[in-house]
């Protein structure tokens, strides 16, 4: 099998870390709007409502819907969608599991904010019965992903493999081939070349995300927390990763951004306005384009990442989302049921690809050209190059940072305090890496 490289990884290591340092993304609606999805549901439907924090989720859901009230006349279900900010929705829902009160039937969960949900005797429902039919089709460690003890209880939507995003217009006017960027010297040359001839950034410092964090400890076989999962910011490899990109940034190559991250609304003004060449993000930022840089249609190649060396893996598992189901559902087998149809069925995970644009956890899905390669789909008119042809290229490196009861605090000081220091007042990298090793061993005894 073709996966069995990321099955057996899981085994030492749960894939991916966080959805973005804080979860800042402002992808979902601001009010916490609440729509409902009919789904050709009769008057006798079960209505059943469902959290989110990222708008397109609920795109997915509703074709998923259409497709279940069809196949099952007798177990007919109307779904409420609210959209909250991130923060919004996950502090709501905490505080709804633990008293018992308000929680919704369904919601989802980020991979960041997962631990604290699985903290003590978790208020979800266990998913094993509902996912055991879809083990041996859909990648092992999405399923142990979001597990304690033995019990599934988050299902996922992505495998989240990062790759780099070129806006080849910029590119073009500085001479500069995104094909010749093989490692991070050839990137940093690249980048001097692009703000010599066009006055632009070749990319981005990050101060409220850790995709570049992760993604350069990835690359050294690193980790933010060690084989126990205690935290190790501050590690050799850490040191070199934050150097490396304060080097770009001292030579004009990367800038800090409005929003922090380019998976935030001001981030994408920049990049739709061409103010960045890069972005590295998981693939699932495609939607971000289609959706919300409509003007770069056409310009964006999407490459493997640079390397800090020939030879290193070019891909890291980043960010992640667990529907779960909780204790107080109304008709708890019913959601279950149905979640497990919506994220881990072969025709849902068709559907995460034409709708959400992800790279799904069923990796058959990945060498179906006719649903790949469909000169009809969204994502294959919107970019330069087909996204599968890279991620068939580097599905055996995908590499993996793990999520354990210490990366919400980690990912809380990195985000908050440490990246700006580095990238925003030039604070000695030692030092702030040391400074935040501190803080988080403090805060986590």
């Amino acid at each position: 099998m073709k996966n069995k490289w990321l099955i057996s990884l899981l085994v030492v290591s749960m894939l991916v870390f966080l959805a973005g340092c804080g979860g800042k993304s402002s992808s979902g609606t601001s009010g916490g709007e609440t729509s409902v999805l009919e789904g050709g549901a009769g008057e006798a439907a079960t209505e059943l409502s469902y959290w989110t924090f990222v708008e397109l989720h609920g795109q997915h859901f509703e074709k998923m819907l259409e497709k279940w009230n069809a196949a099952n006349p007798d177990r007919q279900i109307k779904l409420n969608v609210t959209v909250m900010p991130y923060d919004d929705m996950h502090n709501k829902l905490s505080i709804a599991v633990q008293t018992g009160v308000g929680a919704p039937d369904i919601a989802d969960i980020e991979l960041g904010k997962f631990p604290d949900f699985l903290a003590g005797e978790p208020q979800l429902e266990p998913l094993n019965d509902v996912a055991e039919p879809y083990k041996g089709t859909v990648v092992q460690s999405q399923l142990d992903l979001y597990a304690k003890e033995g019990k599934i209880y988050g299902l996922s939507t992505h495998v989240g493999a990062t790759v780099a995003f070129y806006n080849t217009e910029i590119l073009d006017e500085a001479g500069v081939d995104y094909k010749s960027i093989v490692t991070w010297d050839d990137f940093k040359k690249a980048g001097i070349q692009v703000y010599e001839k066009t006055g632009k950034y070749m990319g981005t410092a990050d101060t409220s995300a850790i995709w570049q964090a992760s993604l350069l400890l990835a690359q050294q076989e690193s980790d933010l927390t060690d084989a126990d999962g205690k935290p190790q910011v501050n590690s050799p490899e850490m040191v070199r990763a934050m150097k490396m990109l304060k080097d770009l940034q001292d030579n004009n190559v990367i800038s800090t951004i409005a929003g922090g991250q380019p998976d935030t609304e001001e981030a994408y003004g920049e990049y739709n306005s061409g103010n960045y060449a890069t972005a590295f993000m998981p693939l699932w930022q495609m939607s971000r384009y289609t959706n919300y840089m409509k003007d770069l249609s056409g310009k964006i190649a999407i490459a493997p990442l640079p390397v800090l060396e020939k030879g290193m893996h070019r891909s890291y598992g980043g960010g992640g989302t667990g529907t779960v189901v909780t204790k107080t559902a109304k008709d708890i087998q019913l959601a279950k049921d149905f979640i497990a149809y919506a994220k881990l069925s072969l025709d849902a995970n068709i559907e995460i690809w034409n709708t959400l644009g992800f790279d799904p956890i069923n990796m058959s899905v990945w060498d179906m050209k006719e649903v790949t390669h469909n000169p009809e789909n969204q994502f294959v008119k919107y970019f330069v190059n087909n996204p599968f042809d890279v991620l068939n290229e580097i599905r055996e490196e995908i590499n993996l940072i793990k999520s354990t009861s210490a990366s919400p605090t980690i990912n809380n000081v990195l985000c908050t305090v440490t990246l700006n220091e580095i990238f925003e007042d030039g604070k000695d990298i030692q030092q702030a890496l040391d400074d935040a090793q501190t803080q988080i061993e403090q805060e986590l005894k």
